[in-house]
């Protein structure tokens, strides 16, 4: 019966042990019983469904002040087009990332892809070209797009949210095995 406390200050003593971090296996819950508010010295991570499109969209934002401003637009206009791409892209690319596992995969590389075109096309406009110029290069980039995502997804198939669509492997029918008789 002695046994029983040690082993269980020793779980505890494990638990302290975990470089600040805590471990729901031990009872522990990070939060404050009392205010709900996370403890001290313990951090929530931001998921990468949210991190990337955010960090995507920022770039695509100072790539649009980049742009703007090398067709001659200066100071707060330049920044104020970055500050719409990167909050439109941002929303859309969200919204694509938490709607992309009732997709099928053809479907999604397809919206990746035309998210992507538009996007460039857009942004290539922006420096003068032609409205023709621009959609053909958007086509184009969103068609790359397209088949870049393609083959990401459907190379990493475990991996999707709802599992592989199409098995690579016939589907076998079960027959009985050869009995082997030693002569």
């Amino acid at each position: 019966m002695e046994t029983h406390p040690r082993r269980r200050a020793a779980g505890h003593a494990r638990a302290a042990r975990s470089h600040g971090t805590v471990e729901p296996e031990h009872g522990a819950t990070g939060v404050t019983p009392d205010t709900g508010l996370p403890l001290p010295g313990t951090r929530r991570r931001v998921p990468a469904t949210v991190a990337l499109p955010v960090i995507a969209a920022l770039a695509f934002g100072c790539f649009t002040i980049f742009r703007v401003h090398a067709a001659g637009t200066k100071g707060g206009p330049a920044m104020l087009f970055g500050l719409c791409a990167a909050v439109v892209t941002g929303a859309l690319g969200l919204w694509l990332v938490h709607f992309q596992s009732t997709m099928i995969t053809e479907v999604r590389a397809l919206a990746y892809g035309a998210l992507f075109g538009a996007s460039v096309g857009w942004n290539y406009s922006l420096g003068g070209e032609t409205l023709l110029k621009s959609c053909g290069f958007g086509l184009g980039m969103g068609a790359v797009m397209f088949v870049v995502s393609l083959y990401l997804f459907r190379g990493h198939r475990v991996r999707e949210p709802h599992g592989p669509h199409r098995p690579r492997t016939a589907h076998r029918t079960h027959l009985p095995e050869r009995v082997h008789t030693a002569h």
